[in-house]
């Protein structure tokens, strides 16, 4: 197959490796899960409302009878949830091949999580900041593990107001801070690939981004929403980033796969560059400190 082509074809076997995708019950999420679970993975369902997510595991496993499919409970609004889901995890499980931070919030009227973090910022980076540093310890033990930053387009309206993080200062955006959120996500994989390093044995930290992808995501955001029938790629396509970021060998820290069509907004995945500001390893380096004081999460990189 061409390697302009990538998909789900590409994808080799995975029997025996374990995977949580985040925000799984629809949309990208959803189709992550599913392919991973029809190359048999066991995939764990991480989502918030478990009754949908349940919904989403019945439908995998009419498709693929043998899948093997777990639902936890996992709100990234919260620091106690994700506390409890990576406790929760760490008692069933003793390795994690692949973690994927999928899940997010877009453009909701201006709300706080339960810690008190704007919902967008708070949701699509501090939360899953705090996931992936309370399961590191099994990725980084567990040979050829990865973790994907699922970030966006959007990443390139991103500015952080370290001042202002949480819009207690100025007019909130929705948009505007919805793009923080996102090129937090790709700060988060840099920062993380830099201090992971490059050893044999060291899990590696890439991102991708959907393009434009017709998502449950949007559905506060009414002219995107109706420019979705005419210029929105379906979840099969919006996909494929993600899987390759997760799955496709030969693969470094730092990468970042999104759409190879105009402007990155559909097509098939090929490895794409972030903008120039997200790869500004100080305000990187200056996130990651911030995000440890902002949830008392700390990485043990040592006896990597």
């Amino acid at each position: 197959m061409s390697g302009n082509k990538w998909n789900s074809d590409n994808i080799p076997d995975q029997s025996g490796r374990i995977i949580i995708v985040t925000g799984s019950s629809s949309g990208i999420g959803y189709e992550t899960a599913r392919i991973l679970a029809g190359k048999n993975a066991e995939v764990i369902i991480a989502v918030r409302n478990k009754d949908k997510g349940k919904k989403a595991a019945d439908k995998i496993v009419t498709e693929f009878p043998d899948a093997r499919i777990t639902v936890m409970e996992l709100d990234l609004a919260s620091l106690k949830s994700v506390r409890n889901f990576a406790e929760n995890f760490k008692k069933k499980y003793n390795k994690l091949d692949v973690l994927v931070n999928n899940a997010g919030v877009m453009v909701p009227p201006y709300s706080k999580t339960e810690d008190g973090f704007e919902l967008q910022f708070g949701t699509n980076h501090i939360g899953h900041f705090a996931l992936t540093g309370l399961l590191f310890e099994l990725i980084k033990t567990t040979h050829g593990s990865r973790i994907v930053n699922v970030s966006s387009i959007a990443h390139k309206r991103g500015n952080l107001n370290f001042d202002d993080l949480n819009w207690e200062k100025r007019k909130y955006k929705p948009m505007k801070s919805y793009g923080d959120s996102k090129i937090a996500n790709i700060y988060f994989t840099l920062e993380l690939g830099r201090r992971v390093g490059a050893g044999a044995n060291s899990p590696v930290i890439t991102a991708a981004h959907p393009g434009w992808t017709a998502t449950e995501l949007q559905r506060h955001s009414g002219v995107i929403d109706k420019l979705n029938y005419f210029m929105a790629q379906d979840i099969t396509m919006g996909a494929l980033p993600t899987l390759m970021a997760a799955i496709k060998e030969d693969v470094q820290n730092g990468d970042y796969f999104g759409p190879s069509g105009f402007m990155e907004m559909k097509g098939y995945p090929k490895k794409v560059r972030s903008n120039e500001l997200s790869n500004d390893l100080d305000i990187a380096k200056k996130l990651w400190e911030v995000s440890e004081e902002l949830t008392s999460v700390k990485y043990e990189f040592l006896g990597k």
